[in-house]
């Protein structure tokens, strides 16, 4: 068994197939095409002939960005709305296993005002059928998380960039094969981080790169959300896939909504790099408590046994000596937060604090003294984003706050400008990195691990990501 997988082998679906079966052939064709094989922690796989960086490259230019929506449940329904109403975006095909979702989306949009988009459906493999008949730029993947390797990494080799939920994959010779496939393919593959497009982490971002906060040493990060009645509500996480997560890993799922905007507040990836991560846990408590008091005894979830600890920390280190805390918890009750908080020299930033109507607090030498923390908002002002003050009015209502707005307008606007991405497959990677490495390091009884350079030497080269300069979105044809 690889030291980095999530599962054991033995580990069932509750569809009967073990995770070997439903992931297993996709990841062998892969893993035997590229050269991977069992990978340990920090291990890099020499390039193949024919690949190279993707660091840098730009998108070729778009008049129109035609897109595919492979997973239409309460994520894929919901963006689906966002990609059909960027300019010179257009849904020009939906798929998903249950052919009733895809018409629901499809009726939706042209309720919209919207072309109809070509319906696929019905099967596991509906996805394929619409890359080998559709003519398509950009794919976009919100099913769930064991699906996510296979259908980025056939998307690529179909000839489209990709855009996929948290996370891109599981497992660590998943997140090589797909940093291989976009650098053979010259597909760009990029985890879709809404939250790294929220206002106050832009603005957090561009005050550490401007040395509000002098040099960084530290930040905090994660998801801690309280969805225990959203995992035993029926229905909500189709066939329980969610919850079922919880019954065969030890890993930290989910951290990157939190973990991204401060790796990229510290430049990781960008003249730093993460080199290791130590992982502690919890006992797993929380959602055995809930079903308790809160599940009827003849619900099938009674026969689960739950093994995901509560809380699981990521403790990282980065070349540059600096720390990152990625943390991880739905399982207990709790107010909402991904924490978000950086720390350097010359002062710190704290968010989900309740400072003032940003819900945040600053302090920061010279603008600051006296030991007194400060209200975000006139600062957040100074240092906002350039894409929420351009967008503010058309992200309003939009999901998450807006931040879904921003994310999908940014992707669209760099694939028909012809810019390069501000997230990239080496950031996807290292950014999703806590979930395979959370496990291995958990059986080491927290030992640190290696996290592998995904950019194989190119991350000392600084260069421009979220912090993006302003350009315009090209005009409609």
């Amino acid at each position: 068994m690889q030291t980095t997988s999530i599962t054991t082998p033995d580990t069932k679906l509750a569809t009967g197939f073990s995770r070997r079966s439903v992931l297993g052939s996709a990841a062998a064709v892969g893993g035997a095409a590229l050269g991977i094989g069992a990978l340990t922690a920090g291990a890099t796989p020499a390039r193949a002939a024919g690949q190279r960086t993707m660091v840098n490259q730009a998108f070729e230019a778009h008049e129109i960005v035609r897109i595919g929506l492979i997973g239409l449940g309460n994520r894929g329904f919901g963006m689906a709305r966002g990609w059909a109403d960027i300019p010179g975006a257009q849904v020009v095909a939906v798929c998903d296993i249950r052919a009733d979702r895809a018409t629901r989306v499809a009726d939706d949009l042209v309720a919209r005002g919207k072309t109809r988009p070509k319906e696929y459906g019905g099967k596991r493999g509906s996805f394929k059928q619409m890359l080998d008949r559709e003519e398509l730029d950009l794919i976009y993947i919100a099913t769930p998380w064991e699906f996510h390797y296979d259908q980025a990494r056939t998307s690529m080799l179909a000839g489209a960039h990709v855009a996929v939920e948290l996370p891109i994959a599981t497992q660590l010779n998943e997140l090589w094969d797909l940093v291989n496939t976009s650098e053979m393919t010259r597909k760009h593959l990029l985890l879709a981080e809404n939250c790294s497009y929220g206002r106050n982490e832009l603005a957090m971002l561009k005050m550490a790169h401007e040395g509000v906060f002098g040099d960084i040493t530290h930040g905090a990060g994660g998801y801690l959300h309280d969805l225990r009645a959203l995992l035993f509500n029926d229905g909500y996480y189709t066939d329980d896939w969610r919850r079922l997560w919880h019954t065969r890993s030890t890993a930290s799922f989910y951290p990157m909504h939190g973990l991204a905007p401060i790796a990229a507040a510290m430049d990781v990836n960008r003249g730093d790099r993460a080199v290791t991560l130590a992982a502690t846990a919890t006992a797993p408590r929380g959602l055995a408590d809930y079903r308790e008091r809160f599940v009827p005894r003849d619900h099938r979830s009674w026969k689960e046994e739950y093994i995901n600890g509560d809380r699981i920390s990521c403790e990282i280190t980065t070349s540059g000596g600096r720390t990152i805390s990625a943390e991880h918890n739905v399982s207990q009750p709790r107010p909402y937060s991904r924490i978000n908080s950086i720390e350097g020299s010359r002062g710190l930033f704290e968010d989900y604090v309740g400072g003032d109507s940003t819900g945040a607090r600053v302090y920061a030498e010279p603008l600051h003294s006296g030991d007194t923390w400060r209200g975000f908002k006139e600062l957040r002002q100074e240092f906002d984003h350039w894409l929420w003050k351009e967008l503010e009015d058309d992200a309003s209502g939009s999901g998450h706050g807006g931040m879904d707005y921003i994310l999908q307008w940014r992707l669209i606007q760099t694939m028909r400008a012809g810019l390069v991405p501000d997230i990239d497959v080496y950031d996807s990677a290292m950014w999703c990195s806590p979930v395979p490495l959370s496990v291995e390091s958990l059986a080491k009884n927290g030992k640190p691990v290696e996290i592998p350079d995904f950019t194989r030497g190119n991350w000392r080269k600084p260069r421009v990501g979220l912090d993006s300069r302003q350009t315009e979105m090209p005009p409609v044809p």
